[in-house]
């Protein structure tokens, strides 16, 4: 026992990685846009320090939405982390700052799954789920689909926000691995809002349901 114990010690080493998913184009109803979704971590296999940025927009209207995360995420078993820690959104008016607390990991049958709960200084409080599933056609070529759910406790027509499920979207991608850590894609996104969301984009003029096509990379290293 003692000797395995000053075995973990000696090689338990920081590690470190570095996650595009996503990193692409999006054509849709003759604009063209762009998204990102990544994070990086480092640490050992139960402390780590994780820092998780997602956002997107338009090249003629500019961001949509981006944010950066900040969290101490700590293994609950082999295929889970409980995560917490603060949010910064970087695009909305207010700049607002969120605590949060979530989860992820690998659930049964290979699924990816994450969730969190954002709690800002004015006290409003949103969710988030994501999921998603790599799927081999062949070795090299693989088929994401991916589902990404946001929610909110309140309205806050200061954000264009709707209580209840705000919006979703889907998206499946086809990617090939050139190698294992970079891998071209294709795929559509459909991103609809929802209830009252989907009321406040209608009364600034825009639509509350995007279909768009995409193109990018997934990376890692």
């Amino acid at each position: 026992e003692r000797a395995r114990a000053a075995m973990m010690r000696e090689g338990g080493q920081p590690l470190y990685q570095v996650m595009l998913n996503l990193a692409e184009i999006q054509l849709y109803q003759g604009q063209v846009g762009y998204r990102w979704d990544g994070q990086a971590w480092f640490g050992g296999d139960i402390d780590r320090f994780v820092l998780k940025s997602e956002g997107g927009g338009s090249f003629r209207e500019g961001f949509d939405g981006a944010e950066i995360q900040g969290l101490y995420s700590r293994a609950i078993d082999p295929y889970f982390y409980l995560q917490a820690g603060v949010r910064q959104d970087l695009s909305t008016p207010l700049h607002q700052t969120y605590g949060a607390i979530g989860f992820e990991g690998l659930a049964p049958y290979w699924f990816e799954v994450s969730g969190a709960l954002f709690v800002s200084t004015r006290g409003n409080v949103l969710g988030r789920l994501e999921g998603y599933y790599d799927q081999n056609i062949t070795q090299r070529l693989i088929l994401q689909p991916r589902v990404e759910l946001n929610f909110a406790a309140q309205n806050t027509p200061e954000d264009k926000i709707g209580a209840g499920l705000s919006n979703a979207e889907l998206g499946l991608r086809l990617r090939y691995e050139i190698t294992r850590e970079f891998a071209p894609y294709i795929g559509v996104s459909y991103d609809t809002k929802v209830g009252q969301t989907a009321a406040y984009a209608s009364q600034e003029g825009r639509a509350s349901s995007v279909l768009s096509f995409v193109a990018g990379v997934r990376a890692w290293f």
